[in-house]
């Protein structure tokens, strides 16, 4: 069955597979809560959910593919919200908006999906390592852990959530990189990596180290197998140098292509970066100090909607989940049986992120929190719980590992793996619940949106130049009182003797008409627009031509000196319009050109490759002269050596697998 597995790589099976089918069936009970009616507006941040994918959706309606600029955030003087948070999850829901569906509805199928995927993903990546039966039980560990639920109803983490569909499938990917480097599996690391990316920058930024360390484990796993570290001497150095760069540079190149993919995402939010003010993140309530988890709250079944805060009290589960600790406490006892060195290594490493992780939650962690800087990616100490779902989701499946497993039965689906996956899921079934309320807010609308602002103290970011993040706007008076906002250009600002009025307007453009009191060049007119000032934003001055309006020139725009860092531009008295405009910066330029570049080589690849295989379905190949010969193993890959003819059949079938192809 392992050299049958191995020869899969990335494919499913041929036929049905069982397993797999069970698994998308019993995910089904963790969609329950999605399923009623209303929607959990109470969740943590079941509002910004909706609000990101409204906001979204009118740029998307602007004609702005990739938007970057939130227009109405922070009471309409904006924000480049999508500029520094992944918006694969935004995409995700608009299309279902675009489909028909209201955004409330669009972000539960969002939600939906992701459940489902997760636990798809992991299946398949446990399964590749250990069998499916091993990956039955991970799956289900992992979609039903209860922070997963907790992530899903309590904290209602779109993004987050989605991003438990990427984690394994990175790992998968780098799995098959390292024991088979095709280039459709490098493809398929990289699109796993770039989908993670543009999904959650904390966890991506979190999880990177650990995907190194695994790819480590990996690595050095597969060159064991042809120089074993007991038989190394000094004449082998060099020989091991090459053969760890043979092995490493596939998986390197898959990961090299996830940031080449998602470039015009994480090029500009790394360097523009700088320009938003993150202090209002990182006090106050969000001080990571605050929210250490208690030893003791692992294990409690204490379940509850609130928040978490200073000492043990909190109103909400930080537990590890019965059933889930119980499986990677046996996994240490399966550990003695596997024989399989490379496996094995795997296991203890799952064990180590284990223990690594619930140290970082405790309070024992503070001064590691202080002295190392990328520990505070995650902003709050219970956030490393995502390391523990796929921890132990992977270790519960251990248990069940094709090479050993606590379930000798050789039926087909046996009657105690049956009764283990119930038990998994009624650990958490209780805690599959949601609180459905109304939107204190009222509906989904721009006034819904000022009215969450003010009431919440959310979704009000605000620019490296704003001194005094505001409390209301004009605009907002405009849209509480169901008036539209034509104009983001300030009146009480224009000169005495002086007119300015919008003729054209949208979420990323401005085209006013003005007259200066004094039509001449060299005296200017100062405007001011209700926008925070953020790179990107340029000001054109355009005139009029026989065939129409033609820009002239370009004018610099200023922060405002003052509490909000608005935007003014200097306009000279000669003129009539202006043109004010949120355009690419030459990194988002870059960005987009990278990312265009990578795409071209997935499409080359995969191109290459259907073309490869009907090549090879319709033209019969003579056996090659010299050709790479696998040796027999355990069916996790074998030995890479050149040889003058081809290896018997039967040697083939018990070599080394392919992935995909």
């Amino acid at each position: 069955m392992r050299s049958e597995e191995k020869r899969k790589g990335w494919k499913l099976q041929a036929g049905p597979d069982l397993y797999l089918l069970l698994t998308l069936l019993l995910t089904i009970f963790a969609l329950g809560p999605l399923l009623q009616p209303g929607y959990f507006w109470g969740a943590h941040d079941a509002r910004h959910n909706v609000y990101f994918l409204f906001e979204f959706d009118r740029s998307i309606q602007d004609g702005i593919w990739y938007p970057r600029w939130a227009p109405d955030f922070t009471f309409g003087y904006g924000y480049p919200f999508f500029n520094i948070y992944g918006p694969l999850a935004s995409y995700v829901g608009e299309v279902f908006h675009l489909i028909g569906f209201d955004f409330v509805t669009s972000v539960k199928i969002v939600f939906g999906l992701a459940i489902v995927f997760s636990g798809l993903a992991m299946y398949l990546f446990v399964r590749r390592l250990m069998g499916p039966k091993a990956g039955l039980v991970a799956a289900l560990v992992y979609v039903y852990v209860p922070y997963h639920v907790f992530d899903l109803y309590v904290r209602a983490a779109l993004a987050e959530s989605v991003t438990f569909v990427f984690v394994p499938l990175v790992l998968w990917g780098c799995y098959e990189t390292v024991q088979n480097p095709r280039l459709t599996n490098i493809v398929g690391l990289g699109l796993a990596y770039a989908g993670l990316m543009f999904t959650n920058n904390a966890i991506t930024l979190m999880y990177t180290p650990l995907l190194a360390a695994y790819l480590i484990v990996l690595v050095l796993a597969q060159v064991n197998q042809t120089q074993p570290w007991r038989e190394l001497s000094r004449e082998s150095f060099f020989p091991l140098i090459a053969n760890l760069l043979r092995v490493s540079i596939p998986p390197l190149a898959g990961l090299l292509l996830g940031f080449g993919l998602s470039a015009i995402f994480w090029i500009p939010a790394l360097t523009e970066f700088k320009y938003v003010r993150v202090d209002q993140w990182y006090a106050g309530r969000y001080d990571y100090r605050d929210d250490f988890v208690y030893f003791f709250q692992l294990f409690s079944p204490t379940w509850g909607f609130g928040a978490s805060g200073p000492g043990p009290g909190d109103t909400v589960s930080f537990q590890l989940g019965a059933m889930p600790f119980v499986l990677s406490v046996l996994s240490l006892a399966v550990l003695k049986q596997v024989k399989d060195w490379a496996l094995r290594r795997q296991i203890l490493f799952f064990q180590a992120v284990t223990l690594v992780a619930i140290f970082l939650l405790l309070p024992a962690a503070a001064s590691t929190w202080e002295l190392l800087s990328p520990v505070r990616f995650a902003q709050f100490p219970w956030r490393y719980l995502t390391f523990t779902v796929l921890s132990t989701a992977v270790l519960a499946g251990s248990v069940l590992n094709s090479q050993f497993s606590i379930l000798n039965s050789q039926s087909p689906i046996p009657y105690s793996l049956l009764i283990l996956v119930t038990l998994v899921i009624l650990g958490s079934y209780p805690y599959l619940q949601a609180e459905i309320t109304e939107p204190a807010e009222g509906p989904v609308s721009l006034a819904g949106l000022m009215r969450f602002q003010q009431s919440a103290d959310e979704m009000t970011g605000s620019t490296a130049w704003v001194k005094e993040i505001p409390k209301w706007s004009p605009m907002a008076d405009n849209y509480i009182a169901g008036l539209p906002v034509e104009s983001k250009l300030d009146q009480s600002t224009v000169p005495e003797g002086a007119q300015a009025a919008a003729r054209d307007w949208s979420t990323t453009h401005e085209f006013v008409q003005y007259k200066a009191p004094i039509r001449d060049e060299k005296h200017f007119i100062r405007l001011t627009f209700n926008l925070f000032y953020y790179p990107g934003w340029r000001a054109y001055l355009v005139q009029k031509h026989d065939r129409g309006l033609g820009i002239v020139g370009e004018v610099e725009i200023e922060p405002e000196d003052g509490p909000l860092g608005r935007i003014t531009v200097k306009v000279p008295g000669n003129r009539r319009y202006l043109l004010l405009r949120f355009e690419d910066t030459p990194v988002r330029v870059a960005g987009k050109i990278i990312s265009a570049l990578s795409l071209g080589v997935v499409l080359v690849v995969w191109g290459g490759t259907l073309g490869w295989r009907k090549v090879k379905a319709l033209t019969p190949w003579p056996p090659l002269p010299f050709a790479p010969r696998f040796a027999a193993g355990d069916g996790r890959g074998g030995t890479f050596s050149p040889s003058p003819r081809l290896p018997p059949s039967g040697e083939r079938e018990r070599g080394g697998g392919r992935g995909v192809g």
